[in-house]
């Protein structure tokens, strides 16, 4: 009987464990953007949630949802596989996708465009009307022109959180010219809102380095507060240094990223 009652026990343990993170349904939700496009993106509303968060996935960002559990790439993406962590600290997610005019994917060029910005409007008005919470932008990798961009643009976000951000463009990238310290070469100055930067120390990818964190607090000029975290440890990497199975994508520290970006968020919600 006393083993049969330590295994309920433990039972009970990893249900208490696993329930708040499966205590919020997620949905696959498509908008209209004022340019005519739609908007998709997975949606995930724990019941009182304390601020929103916008996930951009990195790469071409084009994940394909056919439904809210369901897509044709970037599911190991960081930001994406770490989605319901995100949820369990009380955050609405919103995981969006390419809009429907770039299926095949987004540049650097688009991702820092009006247009793309105009449809993150969309989403932050959306979240806005299923909860009265700030809405913050959150990229890692390619994805940090997305948020950067939606915040330079001014979304209606409240807040902007850059991990492994680009800050280095390849030769080849059309935006190389134009934006050679990548992020960096952004109009940063327009941001107001609270800003966090999170990078991995031992991120070996050439175009993200932890050590150009100055290179972005220096642009940001007008941005109050901004925080700089840069964790190190982890699993070894699985994948190249600019994929997602490696430190490039928190390989390993998943919920130490995850924990720092939350504790940030409702540290300065207001």
């Amino acid at each position: 009987m006393a083993r049969l009652a330590a295994r309920l026990a433990l039972v009970l343990v990893l249900l208490s464990i696993a329930g708040p993170l499966r205590a919020a349904e997620a949905t696959l939700v498509s908008l209209a953007t004022p340019r005519g496009a739609v908007q998709a993106f997975i949606l995930i509303k724990p019941k009182k949630p304390v601020a929103a968060v916008i996930l951009f996935a990195g790469g071409h960002g084009a994940l394909g949802l056919t439904s809210a559990t369901k897509m044709g790439w970037g599911s190991g993406n960081f930001l994406v596989r770490t989605r319901e962590r995100f949820a369990a600290h009380g955050l609405m997610v919103a995981v969006v996708d390419a809009p429907s005019d770039k299926s095949s994917g987004m540049n650097a060029e688009f991702r820092m465009s009006r247009d793309h910005a105009s449809d993150i409007g969309a989403v932050v008005t959306h979240l806005k009307t299923l909860a009265n919470v700030p809405v913050w932008l959150v990229g890692t990798s390619m994805g940090t022109f997305s948020a950067a961009g939606a915040a330079v643009h001014k979304s209606g976000a409240h807040g902007l959180v850059l991990t492994s951000t680009v800050t280095r463009a390849k030769p080849d990238w059309k935006v190389a010219g134009s934006h050679a310290d990548g992020v960096a070469s952004m109009a940063l100055d327009r941001v107001t809102g609270p800003t966090m930067i999170v990078s991995h120390a031992e991120d070996g990818c050439a175009v993200t380095p932890a050590s150009d964190a100055p290179k972005l607090t220096r642009k940001l000029s007008a941005a109050k507060p901004v925080e700089v975290v840069i964790l190190d440890g982890g699993r070894p990497p699985q994948s190249d240094p600019c994929e997602a199975r490696s430190q490039h994508g928190f390989l390993g520290i998943e919920g130490k990223a995850v924990d720092a970006i939350a504790r940030y968020v409702k540290a300065h919600g207001s």
